[in-house]
This record gives structure tokens, sequence and C-alpha cells, in this order.
């Protein structure tokens, strides 16, 4: 499973000219299923998204956690993170995770993220999402349950 985390002091998002999720300060995450990941993978996402120190305490150093700072998560699927454009202008998605299972990993993202105590708002699966963001920093961090980063 990858993750892009961006700080963000606001973000959201629209369908069809639809706000559908919203959020002040927090983490604006894009999120993909790999074909291979299990709800390992999702666990192991859910635990470092929730546990992510990279807001600045009073001495000015990233020590803080999202609950910390009573921050919040816009969680947006984003399937073009399995890209792979090492061969040729037109990158592949043949590794990203089939929709049907996909969709099941993001929700259990989504839960798991719930159960840790931290407010969710999500994008709609399978469409197309306008999101727009204020990055914090700019902070952004990449995350790969396979650890390949």
């Amino acid at each position: 499973m990858r993750a892009v985390v961006q700080r963000t002091a606001y973000s959201y998002v629209d369908v069809e000219g639809e706000r559908v999720g919203s959020i002040q300060k927090g983490f604006t995450v894009l999120l993909c299923a790999m074909e291979a990941d299990t709800d390992a993978d999702a666990d192991y996402v859910v635990k470092k998204i929730a546990g992510l120190r990279i807001f600045e305490d009073e001495g000015g150093k990233m020590n803080l956690s999202l609950k910390d700072v009573g921050g919040s998560v816009l969680l947006i699927s984003q399937f073009t993170l399995a890209g792979d454009a090492r061969h040729g202008n037109r990158p592949s998605f043949s590794t990203a995770a089939r929709p049907e299972y996909a969709e099941a990993l993001f929700e259990k993202v989504a839960c798991g993220l719930k159960n840790a105590g931290l407010r969710v708002e999500t994008g709609r699966f399978r469409t197309h999402m306008e999101v727009t963001l204020l990055n914090d920093g700019p902070v952004t961090i990449l995350l790969d349950s396979g650890k390949a980063f």
C-alpha cells in the first residue's frame, strides 16, 4: 500500500460540484492499494499515519502527532500512485489492486483511522475528484507498506 501524506492547513474534495469531504488542520492522504496488499498492509498504513509526528512542538521541532494537535485526515483514493513510468512515457498501472479489492482496503484504512480516534473525511471511490489543499510547510511524507521507500 502506498500513501502520500501531506501536512495541510486545510483541504477539501469535490465530486461533480459537490463538496464530499473537508478538513482543517491535518493530513491530506493520497492512498493506493497494490495488488499484493493484505489487511496487514492496511494496518501498517493506519499505524504510520496515526503515529506520524510531523507537527511542530513549542520548540519548533517536528514532534507532535495528529491527536496532539487535534488534526483530521482527508483520505483520497488514488490508484495512479501505482504508476510505473520507468519504461516509456505512458505509465503502467498493472500493479494496482483491482477496484473492488482496493475499495475494501481503502475502507479498512478509513475505519482504522477512525478507530484510532481521528476525524476522517474521504473522497468518493472511483470518481473524478477535485482536491484542493494548502500544504503546510510544505511537509510531505511517502509511505509504502512494502517498505520500497
